[in-house]
């Protein structure tokens, strides 16, 4: 079988990695053959074809002519094999990196070429710089990386059988030697806006007072190097214990091979090798899951239930209309970026109010162990019923008025556990004169 690989490049990274190993699957099996627009910069595990036409589009080159770039990839597959070429297997074809690359499919398309799409990363997930306006390519088959995206490609019309999971490989290294561990907690990423550095800092400072959280790699964009550049000065300026740049100076395997653990806190994968990889090579792994994405991992055995998903913050400590006017803002940005408009009494009603619905906070106070826990995230003052008599009365009352909401939305089963001695505390006595006489009465029953 003769298989025609193609990408926009073949620098080092997680798409190229993958091809890699796709190659190294099927050398036994397949002839294969490597399109690219940009060549690489060491040895490649394929024969390879450099078309310029298929690389990232430049603002200061005209551009790719469709019909000559798909020309001449029949051209470089015409000239390696005598026989027709089988498949012609395209990574990542949706995101607008090229300009003309959904033109040049379909050119390929009407010469005869069968292709199969592998999609890694959305254009739809966060990246509206790489949004094709133009339809997605038609009467072909289809790949994806994880069961989610899976999921949203069938609900979005695709046939069952010209859609397939190809779940990325990870390669088993030998467990790290006797090496001393450091205290180091790595969290080995190229710092990009939706690796989440700012919650892996809001991490170090709960570790030992040893531990340093080390992040591998800066970013090279611009706009995330503006936001790289802003943690490295809010680190320094309160003085975390927070490696940047760790890796730039230092061997990558031997920042594996001594890290006490690793950490990760992105916010968005497309497959999820920062799930696997830290067991593959002996370490343990701490920091936030993604569910749709650690599903497939936890559905074969992999044991993730340590990880959060989530972290539960206060409304009321951002304050309602700031976060709604901050959030409207970057939603309507993104909508108008992908091409379309939402109604903003729409957005309040029916995306916004169930959004920071009440039921979040309940959720956040049926978490916290005691009632004091919880009328302190209430009122956000620090309850100390023994110099109740000392406090401003405005705070007894936002005190005894957060207490009061507590009491209210605790389930019965809470309220059962509350002692005799709790509710001859000043702040539940005076909660309990807020409340209509029926609620206390069965407040006090219960209890």
């Amino acid at each position: 079988m003769n298989i025609a690989f193609i990408h926009y490049h073949l620098k080092p990274g997680g798409v190229t990695t993958v091809m890699r190993r796709q190659i190294d699957a099927v050398k036994d099996s397949c002839r294969t053959l490597v399109l690219t627009g940009e060549p690489p910069r060491g040895d490649f595990p394929a024969d390879f074809v450099h078309v310029p036409g298929l690389g990232y589009t430049d603002p200061d080159r005209p551009a790719a002519d469709p019909d000559r770039t798909a020309a001449a990839v029949c051209d470089a597959v015409s000239a390696r094999w005598s026989a027709a070429c089988d498949l012609i297997h395209v990574h990542n074809p949706t995101l607008a990196k090229n300009a003309a690359f959904l033109k040049i499919l379909k050119s390929l398309q009407a010469r005869g070429m069968k292709l199969f799409l592998q999609i890694h990363d959305f254009a739809e997930d966060g990246r509206p710089s790489a949004y094709f306006r133009d339809g997605y390519v038609e009467d072909c088959h289809y790949g994806v990386i994880n069961s989610r995206d899976y999921a949203i490609l069938l609900g979005s019309g695709l046939k069952e059988k010209g859609l397939h999971r190809i779940f990325n490989t990870v390669e088993t290294e030998a467990l790290p030697s006797d090496e001393p561990s450091s205290d180091r907690v790595l969290y080995p990423i190229r710092a990009r806006r939706r690796k989440n550095i700012g919650e892996a800092i809001l991490l170090s400072i709960f570790l030992p007072e040893k531990e340093i959280v080390s992040i591998t790699l800066p970013p090279v964009s611009p706009v995330d190097l503006k936001s790289y550049m802003h943690w490295k000065d809010f680190v320094a300026q309160n003085r975390l214990t927070v490696q940047f740049d760790a890796g730039l100076g230092q061997d990558f395997d031997h920042l594996v091979r001594t890290a006490k653990y690793m950490i990760t806190t992105s916010i968005t994968e497309g497959f999820g090798f920062s799930f696997l990889e830290p067991w593959a090579s002996g370490k343990f792994l701490w920091g936030r899951k993604l569910p749709q994405i650690c599903s497939d991992f936890e559905e074969r055995g992999v044991k993730l239930e340590h990880l959060y998903s989530e972290l539960r913050v206060p409304l009321d400590w951002i304050g309602k209309d700031i976060f709604f006017k901050r959030w409207n803002a970057c939603l309507q940005k993104n909508c108008m970026l992908f091409g379309f408009s939402l109604d903003p009494q729409e957005v309040r009603r029916d995306i916004y109010e169930k959004l920071t619905d009440e039921r979040d906070k309940r959720r956040l106070l049926a978490a916290l162990p005691s009632v004091e826990a919880k009328v302190e995230v209430a009122s956000g003052i620090k309850v100390n019923p023994a110099e109740w008599n000392q406090t401003p009365p405005a705070e007894r009352r936002r005190v005894a008025q957060a207490t009061a909401q507590v009491l209210s939305t605790m389930a019965p089963e809470e309220r059962r556990k509350i002692t005799a001695a709790e509710l001859e505390r000043p702040h539940m006595k005076a909660a309990t004169l807020l409340l209509a006489p029926n609620t206390v009465q069965g407040l006090m029953n219960e209890a």
